[in-house]
């Protein structure tokens, strides 16, 4: 199935290169900028192989990654014209057309939602979400876990003040857990749990895990998110960015060794044992066991539609963005 898998994306990039090459043998590949909504990590490894490997330059394009500030204001950005691409989440997406804005999510790299509630082992050990009452959870302050997290709570037959939420600058949140000044901390695979995971070792501490997925949440995380007034202008160049990509994560899937080394070849500064995690939780978290025999990053029509209707409920939007609204699948082929 890899191999079929690969061959498949080898021949979409191909087909969508032709038009590419035309156009460079007329001047100089497109330009095209991606946000990576945070600092490089491993969940952009598909991104950042593509551009070492020149899988982008085969199809004409000239894409630089650059670092962002969060995913809705990296969103909010792409909506603005400031970026071509991003790595963006539905709840961004969502929260940006109900404001008026035009995103949209042309494919999946997070195909669950990857995030889950850490906990210090030597401290509490809870056999379920009852067992979190009264427990303070520290997110960023302008995460999407707050108003999240009380909808998945009501959703799983508990108060949504079950847990108490505390904004904090998320700079803080992974020492505040470990130094037990919170009891429970957001928590992201293919991003900050790893970094967390390695420094709870450092102070001879275990984390465990409690993930939304296992407790009904089921729904997409961060994908590739662009406007739909690039959409509108230049569809070839969505496609073939998006093809790109996606031949960068089957290489992430296949070889994430080799992978982990060309992020540490293009930031020196990153831990290893940190992002060989990462590169290997985004190989299984771009793997969709739902989708199997599907292009990768394609969008399921379920999936999305209960996601769409999650964000609706947490959110309060009354209906006013749909799943139509969040994801299109004519990019990924």
């Amino acid at each position: 199935m890899r191999i079929a898998r690969t061959l498949c994306v080898g021949l979409a990039l191909a087909a969508a290169a032709m038009p590419a090459a035309r156009a460079q043998e007329a001047g100089a590949p497109q330009k095209v900028t991606f946000n990576l909504a945070w600092l490089p990590q491993g969940s952009l490894a598909g991104v950042l192989v593509a551009i070492d490997r020149g899988y982008y330059r085969e199809a004409g394009l000239d894409v630089t990654a650059v670092r962002g500030y969060g995913g809705n204001r990296t969103v909010n950005e792409i909506d603005q014209g400031q970026f071509e691409f991003g790595y963006g989440d539905p709840i961004s997406v969502a929260l940006n057309r109900v404001g008026g804005g035009g995103t949209r999510l042309v494919g999946a790299i997070n195909t669950r939602w990857p995030a889950g509630l850490c906990y210090v082992e030597q401290r509490r050990d809870p056999e379920g979400l009852a067992d979190l009452a009264g427990l303070t959870l520290g997110g960023g302050s302008g995460s999407p876990v707050h108003n999240l997290l009380p909808a998945w709570l009501e959703a799983n037959g508990q108060p949504r003040d079950h847990v108490a939420l505390l904004g904090m600058d998320p700079a803080v949140v992974d020492v505040s857990l470990i130094q037990g000044r919170i009891d429970l901390a957001e928590c992201w695979k293919a991003s900050n749990r790893a970094v967390l995971q390695k420094q709870a070792k450092v102070d001879g501490v275990d984390i465990g895990w409690i993930e939304y997925a296992d407790h009904g949440l089921d729904m997409y995380g961060s994908g590739i998110v662009t406007s739909d007034a690039l959409i509108e202008k230049d569809p070839d160049l969505v496609k073939r960015f998006v093809a790109a990509t996606y031949r960068g994560y089957d290489f992430v899937i296949e070889d994430p060794e080799t992978a982990t080394d060309i992020l540490l070849k293009q930031y020196p500064v990153l831990d290893r044992d940190i992002t060989a995690q990462q590169v290997r939780e985004i190989a299984e978290l771009i793997q969709d066991p739902a989708a199997a025999g599907e292009p990768l990053g394609r969008f399921g029509p379920e999936r999305m539609r209960s996601t769409a209707a999650f964000i609706d409920k947490a959110f309060d939007l009354g209906g006013k963005v749909g799943a139509d609204d969040i994801f299109t699948d004519r990019f990924v082929q």
